[in-house]
């Protein structure tokens, strides 16, 4: 497991939610969950039997889920990275997470219909950014296209070589 875990508070539909991107995931299972006991909850917890909480891994990545309530709601002050290597990996995550009322919002982000917020973007995205033209073309987009990414990046540059001095996959 690993050390630092994404905590996301939900009111009461972690569960839901979980077996949600169980399906959007294609390596993803359920580790661990709480269920409320049947007996002694305090008062304003779960109903008996509920989950509590479940611990998620996706692609990798272990996440914990809490119904917690509604003290706390999700913002797009976080947000979870998916880091696509092909268009259509964009084109069907960016579908699958904004189905049955998730929206889209600017520059690869998206909120799904459980108020998780999401950026679907290319493994290459900080090199193709590097190139002002391909910045100001992704700030007129929503869903990312790396093919005009790439060609804003190339107008720029019309040599046509690449800056491959950075290793970094963002």
């Amino acid at each position: 497991m690993n050390k630092i875990t994404p905590f996301l508070w939900f009111n009461s539909n972690a569960e839901a939610a979980a077996d949600f991107y169980l399906s959007v995931f294609p390596n993803a299972r359920k580790l661990n969950e709480l269920r409320w006991p049947d007996s002694g909850t305090a008062p304003g917890t779960g109903p008996a039997g509920s989950v509590l909480a479940l611990d998620l891994e996706l692609e990798g990545q272990f996440v914990t889920f809490l119904n917690g309530g509604p003290a706390f709601q999700l913002t797009e002050a976080f947000s979870l990275v998916v880091r696509c290597e092909t268009q259509d990996e964009i084109d069907r995550y960016w579908s699958a997470l904004t189905a049955g009322g998730g929206g889209e919002a600017a520059c690869g982000w998206l909120k799904d219909k459980f108020g998780v917020s999401w950026q679907i973007v290319p493994v290459h995205l900080t090199r193709l950014l590097r190139h002002p033209a391909a910045m100001q073309t992704m700030m007129s987009m929503k869903k990312l296209d790396i093919a005009a990414l790439e060609q804003a990046g190339a107008q720029e540059n019309p040599s046509g070589r690449s800056d491959e001095a950075s290793t970094s996959n963002l």
